[in-house]
């Protein structure tokens, strides 16, 4: 029965992270290794994540190395009318690594390209809770992506989608977490406010 009970949590553990930007190093077992936060260049993160995958495993830490979490969560941008997805660091210059921490461990993530050390108190890095790498993963995992819009209140836009289209306006008030966006319009010499979705409006 324990065993059933560990290999339904080690899937739920499975399905949770591929919901979050993760990098499975080893699938070694983990027992006694902990959570550190390491710090990178910005824009590095996954870069190094990649890298220290490929020198852990050609250098024989497998054993000792296992994931490397960098945090990002969903995040739709809206540029020029159109929507994409894109996973934005909510950590920028932050990697969360689970390993057992020896000398050679250290040495093998600090030599690392892109790597600019740890975080802890002194010279000694400094565990993560493991309530604390809970929340992180829960906060990636949040269901609703966030929107982020490319105008600013005041912004004159043309409206490219629903009855209004191809009608000018300006931008009035600006809704990222419903992605939406009030444009005050010109309609028979009045301006009259329109809620629009920001995939139907693009920037002049």
């Amino acid at each position: 029965m324990d065993d059933e009970n560990k290999t339904k949590e080690d899937t739920e553990q499975d399905v949770k992270e591929k919901d979050i930007n993760i990098v499975s190093i080893s699938d070694l077992p983990s027992d006694g290794a902990k959570w550190y936060v390491v710090h990178t260049y910005s824009g590095h993160e996954n870069k190094v994540a990649i890298t220290l995958k490929q020198r852990a495993s050609s250098l024989g830490f497998l054993d000792r190395v296992f994931k490397v979490l960098i945090p990002t969560q969903k995040k739709i941008v809206v540029s020029e009318g159109k929507k994409r997805e894109v996973a934005e660091h909510i950590l920028p210059g932050y990697v969360v690594i689970l390993m057992k921490l020896s000398d050679e461990v250290w040495h093998l993530v600090r030599s690392t390209r892109g790597v600019t050390g740890f975080v802890g108190i002194g010279t000694s890095p400094t565990p993560l809770p493991e309530s604390e790498v809970r929340t992180l993963m829960k906060f990636m995992r949040m269901e609703a992506p966030k929107f982020e819009a490319r105008y600013s209140v005041g912004d004159g836009v043309k409206i490219i989608d629903g009855p209004w289209k191809d009608f000018m306006g300006k931008v009035d008030e600006v809704n990222e977490e419903q992605g939406r966006v009030k444009v005050l319009v010109s309609v028979f010499e009045r301006e009259t406010p329109m809620e629009l979705e920001f995939g139907q409006v693009t920037a002049l």
